[in-house]
């Protein structure tokens, strides 16, 4: 009798790599000690640090290569592969304005990744000053038209004249308008659908470009801008005319997986907030995390962040093996977000009415998790 073929079994099995989890421990250790100390006292609804605040903030993370993370090192930027920015978003967003502004702005903002798409000369001038001063930016595609469907809802319009172009339309709901001086706007320089769009770089306080707050259920306000004959040279044309919807595809994949690592931070920062809660707090002789009822909230809980996550890291894996990740950057933001929005709202239940007070972070970040679920494409789509 032969003996038995002896076989040599993969597991298949995968977990981060030394260096990312070093950098998740970093970045948790740096919101910990410096960052959540620093926002303690500022109002409940604030979206920036004083000076005095933040500046020391941005050095110190700048020491610890945590500026600008999604931003190449030859520009001044961290560098970080997808999954390690998922893995820094996750972290830098657990505070109390870490849903739209992480860190309080400790790391800086990136600008649109697809700046570096465009010539030296544009990324030396636009995108290398930002970057040196963590300044914020902004992407303007979405229209009263619609935002989900940018091949077709843009109506924005760029008319060539000369040597520039004439922008004349409304963009609603872009954030940081406020806070930025320049920003990449798409607009229809062609016919209808996909190919009549092109990109342009365009600063913000020049003639013929009106701004203003567009108020919704979170404090950090997004923008209308209405451009009525406002010129844009033709070299601040982002790659070449109607070619501007690849670009918008671009970013908008790329950010998917990000943004959905954030919310589940948020997730999981209200998770451990209510697990605390219900091991201390008793309630009719016994402990809230004595109740099956709400034993079953924090294991749904936990659950589902852990298959959010997941649902993120595949994303991000696929981005950084060059394969096409948009279904898996659409999958992860529509689970991650929707899971947040669950999570975060069963948190607030186990705390019973501390949950929506402001001595917490909680009832903030319920408002902003339900606009986040829209945001970036809503879920539907």
């Amino acid at each position: 009798m032969n003996a038995p073929h002896t076989m040599t079994q993969s597991l298949g099995s995968w977990e981060l790599p030394e260096e990312l989890r070093m950098l998740r421990d970093t970045t948790r250790r740096f919101m910990d000690k410096e960052v959540k100390p620093a926002e303690a006292d500022e109002p409940h609804d604030s979206y920036s640090l004083p000076d005095e605040k933040l500046k020391p903030l941005q050095a110190k993370a700048k020491a610890l290569g945590l500026w600008c993370v999604q931003s190449p090192v030859e520009w001044g930027g961290a560098g970080l592969n997808l999954l390690g920015q998922c893995i820094v978003a996750e972290e830098s967003v657990k505070c109390k304005m870490g849903a739209y502004i992480a860190a309080c702005g400790a790391f800086g903002f990136d600008p649109p990744n697809i700046i570096f798409k465009g010539r030296r000369d544009q990324i030396e001038k636009y995108a290398v000053p930002v970057i040196e001063n963590g300044e914020k930016t902004f992407v303007a595609i979405t229209e009263p038209s619609g935002g989900s469907d940018p091949g077709r809802a843009i109506r924005t319009r760029a008319d060539r004249k000369g040597d520039r172009y004439i922008l004349n339309g409304t963009k609603i709901f872009i954030s940081g308008v406020g806070q930025s001086k320049w920003g990449i706007v798409f607009a229809r320089t062609g016919g209808p659908g996909r190919g009549g769009v092109s990109a342009f770089i365009v600063e913000r306080d020049k003639p013929g470009l009106r701004w203003s707050p567009f108020p919704v259920i979170r404090s950090y306000y997004p923008y209308e801008l209405s451009f009525e004959d406002y010129e844009v040279p033709a070299e601040n044309m982002l790659g070449e005319e109607g070619k501007g919807f690849s670009f918008a595809e671009e970013w908008l994949v790329h950010e998917r997986a990000p943004y959905a690592a954030a919310t589940i931070g948020l997730g999981q920062a209200a998770l451990d907030m209510a697990i605390e809660w219900a091991t201390q707090r008793e309630t009719f002789g016994a402990r809230l995390a004595d109740r099956q009822a709400v034993q079953w909230q924090l294991a749904d809980s936990e659950i589902e962040l852990r298959a959010s996550r997941l649902l993120v890291y595949e994303a991000a894996w696929q981005a950084d093996r060059g394969e096409d990740s948009k279904l898996a950057a659409s999958v992860a933001k529509v689970y991650g977000t929707e899971t947040a929005g669950r999570v975060v709202d069963r948190c607030i239940q186990i705390f019973g009415g501390m949950g929506v007070s402001k001595e917490m972070p909680l009832e903030r970040w319920y408002r902003e998790m339900r606009i986040r679920r829209v945001g970036e494409g809503p879920s539907e789509v």
